[in-house]
């Protein structure tokens, strides 16, 4: 099977090269590596073109957001699995593709799931959440619960038959993406129980008190744009759900 990986970065000069290396280093050849940068400014491009041989696509122009380039590049993605790792992110392990597609081999699915890490910008040993997942039940997307997204791949005819992700939204078109091929489109998923992505801590619906009200506010706009009905309590546990992953 075939992957594409795509890699969307504006001004990411501190982090993209080791989002790269995770790439390029993993142990399955079958690899379409895209990026989309939104025309930075920083040096990003410099680091990019240091590689450019090993990758399959490098766009840099001016965008109208991370989901519109997120869109950009599912399009020109060629590959069966379609993974998203942004340019604060990087694979655990060089094995991480190669366990995906087997997972995805050996359970016939449509979608495959991991665990994530939130590490320290700096120092990206220092582990400060942990976001373990857990198998897959439907009725959890109503308890607030979701699958950390850079850890999330779907196969591609996935994207072909249920939309890509909905610009309309600015910081929960992951979730309502997820939740309208998971719940409402009932596509079929594994969990792989390992941490397949670290994250550097800042993630754009986490900065702020404001940003957290704004994205449950989206969170709510992702079930009703979707025909769905969520329980009373769904958006009061999903940013409760959270909490535990600071203890484990």
């Amino acid at each position: 099977m075939k992957v594409s990986i795509i890699t969307v970065c504006y001004n990411s000069s501190e982090t993209i090269e080791m989002t790269i290396k995770s790439v390029l280093s993993q142990n399955y050849s079958n690899i379409e590596y895209i990026i989309v940068d939104g025309a930075s400014a920083d040096g990003t491009l410099n680091i990019v073109e240091r590689y450019r041989s090993k990758l399959a696509t490098i766009i840099s122009e001016k965008d109208k957001g991370i989901y519109f380039a997120i869109n950009k590049g599912i399009a020109l993605a060629t590959g069966d699995i379609i993974a998203i790792l942004h340019a604060d992110d990087f694979y655990t392990n060089e094995k991480v593709i190669s366990t995906v597609v087997n997972c995805f081999q050996q359970n016939n699915v449509d979608a495959v799931y991991g665990d994530l890490q939130y590490v320290d910008r700096i120092d990206t040993n220092k582990i400060k959440r942990n976001w373990i997942s857990s198998t897959y039940l439907k009725q959890n997307f109503l308890k607030g619960w979701m699958p950390p997204h850079p850890s999330f791949f779907v196969k591609n005819e996935c994207y072909n038959r249920f939309g890509l992700f909905n610009t309309n939204l600015k910081s929960a078109a992951d979730y309502e993406l997820m939740l309208r091929l998971l719940y409402k489109y009932n596509c079929s998923v594994a969990y792989l129980p390992i941490v397949l992505v670290k994250m550097r801590i800042g993630g754009k619906s986490n900065v702020s008190l404001m940003n957290r009200l704004q994205a449950n506010r989206e969170d709510k706009k992702a079930w009703e744009i979707n025909n769905l009905t969520p329980n009373f309590s769904t958006f009061i546990r999903k940013p409760l759900s959270k909490l535990g992953q600071f203890f484990r």
